[in-house]
């Protein structure tokens, strides 16, 4: 099951071709970024939204209730640019940033609205004018890739899992749009139509969830031609990983915890992602204890690992990240784990965005 998943599946971001930009008249768009307590961040990664080498956009910051200098910050950065526009939440909003984004998207003037979070930043000042060229001819979604920050020295194998957990997270949803079965997006970013918001009721099937701003809103619009896999690297978002296991549990409980709203397709090939992945290391591990299947486990394992590591060292060169490849073979087995610390966290109820 799993050297299936990896041929038949996962091989089309493997072997995916970037497309060129369509030569297309530009549309305005508007970048909408929610902060809460995020003054830190707004300082070092605002100027590489509001620096896009583009002719008509604006960028829509929600202060969500800050509690910090987040809209002291803003309101200099305004004063300088005059592309930014700053919209202040003094009341407690619902849980998750939803209604914030929702704000956020009523103040848009233009339709094809940008989504990314105040802890990234564009790989370059290309993002807009490339991502916005394939939201066009029914395409009104457009599936964007945000990679987590390269980081050395202490903690570096919280971040190389970090990064190898999301890389495998884009072989599932990268993978499975390209199949014709979109199913999911990351908020980090994330282009959509501000028609096809209002038309499929804003959040208000889920708005009792934390979290699935991107991902649920996505399963429950996305479609094979309106959803389109944008790749190219000047495309790219670069996110701030965590910097303790703590914090990266609770992000990842809080991002988790939308998996049973998904369509029952969507939940069932990805159940049998997860068990078949556990189950190669964990049912090996039994047959070596309990039935001296030494030699049948290790051939399997090394059939296993010799396709997976070809997929990653394909795909690491496309979404740059080449310097996870040797670690490849120690996190596959670490992600056991993974799939052990967060079953818990898909039945939990989570209350924070931020």
């Amino acid at each position: 099951m799993q050297i299936a998943y990896w041929l038949f599946i996962f091989s089309r971001l493997a072997f995916y071709k970037n497309p060129p930009i369509p030569q297309v008249l530009p549309e305005p768009v508007s970048i909408i970024i929610c902060a809460k307590n995020e003054a830190e961040n707004l300082l070092e990664n605002l100027p590489y939204f509001l620096n896009q080498d583009y002719v008509e956009f604006e960028v829509i910051v929600v202060n969500d209730n800050s509690s910090d200098k987040t809209l002291e910050i803003l309101l200099d950065f305004q004063k300088k640019s005059p592309r930014l526009r700053v919209i202040n939440v003094i009341v407690n909003t619902p849980i998750g940033k939803k209604a914030a984004l929702a704000k956020g998207i009523a103040a848009a003037q233009f339709e094809i609205l940008l989504l990314s979070d105040a802890d990234c930043r564009p790989s370059s000042s290309m993002w807009v004018e490339h991502t916005q060229a394939f939201i066009r001819d029914g395409v009104e979604i457009g599936l964007g890739y945000s990679p987590y920050l390269y980081r050395r020295g202490e903690g570096i194998l919280l971040n190389a899992f970090i990064r190898f957990e999301t890389v495998y997270t884009a072989y599932q949803y990268f993978s499975s749009a390209l199949m014709g079965l979109p199913y999911m997006g990351v908020g980090r970013n994330l282009a959509y139509r501000k028609n096809l918001f209002y038309q499929a009721g804003g959040f208000d099937s889920h708005m009792d969830v934390a979290s699935g701003d991107d991902d649920l809103f996505i399963n429950q619009v996305a479609t094979p031609k309106n959803t389109r896999v944008i790749l190219s690297p000047t495309a790219f978002v670069y996110s701030k990983p965590k910097s303790s296991w703590r914090g990266y549990y609770r992000q990842k409980s809080r991002h988790l915890a939308t998996g049973t709203r998904y369509r029952t397709v969507h939940q069932w090939a990805l159940g049998l992602l997860s068990f078949s992945h556990f189950g190669h290391y964990v049912f090996g591990f039994a047959l070596i204890l309990f039935q001296d299947f030494l030699t049948v486990v290790f051939i399997n394992y090394l059939a296993r690992i010799a396709v997976v590591s070809f997929m990653y060292s394909r795909t690491l060169r496309k979404l740059r990240d080449h310097s996870l490849a040797p670690w490849v073979p120690l996190l596959d087995v670490l992600y056991v784990g993974f799939y052990l610390v967060f079953a818990p966290a898909i039945l939990k109820k989570t209350e924070k965005w931020n």
